[in-house]
């Protein structure tokens, strides 16, 4: 079992007295996380929390240590109710969902324009709340991104000339096999999940790989493939009953 490390709405404005706990834990036990960022963040939530005006220079520095930055949608605004219509079918709202194609494109160029002002390379994307329609893929390989943190499986897969990085759980569960991603929202954290966190990276130093290692798990053989659609059809079941 690996484990990738994943954290949700990294932005100017956010817990950064928790990140810089995190960043300094990370450094000691060598840990390379993904870290999802919100590249013009419009969340008035997010907003509330304390602002750092020296963003994307931590941004780029983490970069230079080996951390993935991903992009995590444009704004973190969401326009749109999915019904469970999205292609996830994880329900709920949507930045991107049910938009038209040029303005999901025009979304993501605008949001790799300001990486690339920060001199930020981008190649992985995961949209907020999950959800995607087919035309967020399309927009995504228009713009040259074609890796997603996001889809069912136990191993990074591909499917339409995108490949695609599993996360499957809100919570800290792993399953004993396979590539687990977490999904860590910083500005909720305090200081038990915080200790909780240091327990993982403690007893699981030795199963938790940088995205680059994570991309080296990728497979699309038949048993994988017939795995991939069980988590799936499980998942989907769970989620339609609860």
């Amino acid at each position: 079992m690996k484990i990738l490390l994943r954290f949700d709405d990294i932005a100017e404005n956010m817990n950064w007295d928790m990140m810089d706990k995190c960043e300094n834990l990370f450094d000691q036990y060598n840990i390379k996380p993904l870290m999802g960022v919100i590249p013009h963040n419009q969340d008035l939530t997010l907003k509330s929390f304390p602002k750092r005006d020296d963003f994307w220079k931590i941004i780029k520095s983490w970069q230079e240590k080996g951390w993935e930055i991903s992009m995590h949608g444009y704004n973190h605004l969401y326009n749109k109710k999915t019904h469970k219509k999205d292609y996830f079918k994880y329900g709920g709202a949507s930045e991107f969902f049910g938009e038209p194609l040029d303005l999901q494109v025009e979304k993501i160029n605008k949001g790799l324009e300001i990486f690339k002002k920060n001199k930020i390379k981008i190649r992985s994307f995961f949209a907020p709340n999950h959800t995607y329609d087919t035309n967020t893929f399309l927009a995504l390989k228009k713009s040259g991104i074609f890796e997603i943190i996001d889809g069912y499986g136990l191993r990074p897969y591909t499917h339409d000339n995108i490949k695609f990085i599993p996360q499957l759980f809100y919570k800290l569960f792993f399953l004993p096999i396979g590539l687990q991603t977490t999904q860590i929202h910083l500005n909720e954290m305090n200081e038990k999940d915080f200790n909780n966190l240091t327990s993982l990276i403690k007893e699981k130093n030795q199963n938790i790989v940088s995205y680059n290692d994570a991309l080296k798990l990728l497979s699309d053989g038949k048993i994988d493939k017939i795995l991939n659609k069980l988590v799936y059809y499980i998942l989907i079941l769970k989620r339609k009953i609860f």
